[in-house]
């Protein structure tokens, strides 16, 4: 069957899409740029990409006519303030482009809502559901809580405040009840759910078997792990300082950690599990997925991460634009050495940041991630998506990676930290001698101050820096 599949870069679009190749359908993958969008070689001779922007009603008569069904796999949380309204909106074009399709089936990932009161982003996907379930098509909702994989916001954030913290002093809403489910299993059940009609126009939840507090969930992970946590919880921490107290001690921004917290003060736990009976699926437990999942992680197993998205919409929609190093106007620093061993050098410049560091300095790097972070910006927490791999798009560290191609010898790095102005990191290998530029763009009187007061720091971090990529 010819499927679409919206949010195909994100972080599920990412996982289903192999699988669906694997049983036989042909898919349409939306995604808003091209230049950005890596599936794998394998896979990119048996997929068909159209750049699609569901706020763009332009740009939707790209959608072929003659899909049998639609994944709307699109949410925006921690993309803008005013995302309700612009989820609800990507809603409604989707909604009117699928109905002028053969499109039979439409299915919907959303989260589990079952209280009346319900927090922004759990009212904003209830939004959306009810606006997609008016198509000309057959509708199927499935909802699900906190979902347990390698490169998950939630696992992250587990794993960042157990392996982080001793002990911990934390809000009351750890108390708070909620069904997890691990991302094989969601993947299974989004694969085994299209154009079986026995869902057609329902909504079903979807959880593993464990009904677990935040708090019970925290100590699960140190049990895996081998660590021992002790945690206190207080009455006291309003909602803006739960955000605070996630966003700096977890690698998730402050957004993010924003609408998590109003989530996780409201029971998400499955009404029923009739889908598994129906799917013939049998859904792993909390331990179990954590254990799979740390598994993957030490293989280096991670096919897709939250971090991958764009962390403010800054160069979201000028990604082009943006891989073209300005210099009339900049401020640049360019250091050229001779390369002993050319591989190495690759190597090193390929694994840089992350948990390899950036080779010299490590200090001061972690100074200027830590200002960042006070900033409201995204400092160092984000790390690598793949110890070993980068592809365009991908985060690293409070960069964005442009353009990477290591035949080449050619990386390029646009800084999303927060700045007065823009900034690049370049590495180029030519003629046997690494170019390492940097390069900033001012903004007004504040730029050019910024620059000339960190000035000597970058002195002693690039010519370290370069030193030993080529050493």
């Amino acid at each position: 069957m010819k499927i679409l599949l919206t949010g195909a870069s994100g972080y599920i679009g990412k996982r289903l899409l192999p699988v669906l190749i694997e049983n036989g359908h042909q898919v349409v993958c939306c995604v808003r740029d091209k230049n950005r969008y890596y599936p794998g070689e394998h896979l990119r001779d048996q997929i068909e990409v159209i750049e699609v922007d569901f706020l763009d009603k332009e740009s939707l008569h790209k959608i072929p006519d003659d899909i049998d069904g639609a994944y709307y796999l699109l949410h925006s949380m921690a993309s803008n303030t005013d995302y309700e309204k612009l989820e609800l909106q990507c809603a409604v074009n989707f909604k009117n482009s699928i109905n002028k399709t053969g499109a039979k089936h439409v299915i919907y990932l959303s989260g589990i809502v079952n209280e009346e009161s319900l927090s922004r982003h759990l009212s904003s996907r209830k939004a959306v559901e009810h606006e997609l379930t008016d198509g000309h098509y057959h509708f199927t909702t499935l909802r699900a809580g906190i979902i347990i994989g390698s490169g998950s916001a939630s696992f992250e954030i587990i794993r960042d405040l157990v392996e982080k913290l001793p002990v911990m002093i934390t809000p009351k809403w750890l108390n708070t009840k909620c069904q997890p489910i691990g991302i094989s299993d969601v993947i299974q059940i989004l694969q085994k759910a299209f154009n079986n009609e026995r869902l057609f126009d329902q909504n079903f939840d979807i959880g593993g078997p464990d009904i677990l507090s935040y708090k019970e969930m925290l100590l699960g992970y140190a049990k895996v792990r081998g660590l021992k946590r002790k945690i206190f919880i207080v009455p006291v921490m309003t909602p803006k300082l739960s955000s605070y107290w996630l966003y700096f001690v977890t690698n998730t921004s402050y957004k993010l950690a924003s609408s998590l917290v109003n989530s996780m003060k409201i029971e998400v736990i499955c009404k029923n599990n009739e889908i598994n009976k129906i799917l013939d699926v049998t859904p792993i437990g909390y331990e179990p997925a954590l254990r799979k999942t740390l598994y993957n992680l030490k293989e280096n197993d991670i096919l897709s991460s939250w971090k991958d998205s764009w962390s403010s919409g800054v160069v979201e929609n000028k990604f082009n634009f943006f891989q073209d190093v300005p210099s009339f106007g900049s401020f640049i620093d360019q250091r050229v050495r001779p390369i002993q061993n050319l591989e190495k050098t690759k190597d090193r410049i390929w694994k840089i940041g992350g948990e390899n560091g950036w080779y010299y300095g490590t200090w001061l790097w972690a100074l200027r991630g830590f200002i960042d972070k006070l900033f409201g910006g995204v400092g160092l927490r984000r790390g690598r998506t793949h110890p070993l791999h980068l592809s365009p798009g991908d985060a690293l560290d409070f960069w964005r990676v442009l353009y990477t191609d290591k035949r080449e010898g050619r990386l390029l790095l646009f800084a999303e930290m927060k700045l007065p102005g823009e900034a690049w990191l370049e590495f180029k290998i030519e003629n046997n001698q690494l170019i390492q530029t940097a390069t900033f763009r001012p903004k007004g009187i504040t730029g050019r101050m910024y620059w000339y007061s960190v000035l000597p720091f970058h002195g002693l971090i690039f010519n370290g820096m370069i030193s030993e990529l080529v050493r």
